[in-house]
């Protein structure tokens, strides 16, 4: 495990702990979470780029003229 020392204003630092004690877990925690949150949002961004860039629209309209165009069950609305 690391250590980091980060310097909050004053005020978030206040909604920090007040956040993280209405959730019941440490400041730590909530940093830890909130942290591995925003990565995965931005590694995610990253894949889907990367994928789009190697997609193929011929592939794709193939794979989709093969969906039957029927209307969805009433679950599905």
């Amino acid at each position: 495990m690391s250590t980091l020392v980060v310097r909050l204003p004053e005020s978030l630092h206040k909604n920090l702990q007040s956040v993280a004690e209405r959730e019941g877990i440490s400041i730590d925690q909530f940093v830890s979470t909130s942290v591995a949150e925003k990565m995965a949002a931005l590694m995610t961004q990253d894949y889907l780029t990367e994928r789009a860039a190697k997609a193929n629209r011929e592939q794709y309209l193939a794979a989709l003229s093969e969906v039957p165009d029927v209307e969805p069950d009433d679950f599905d609305k």
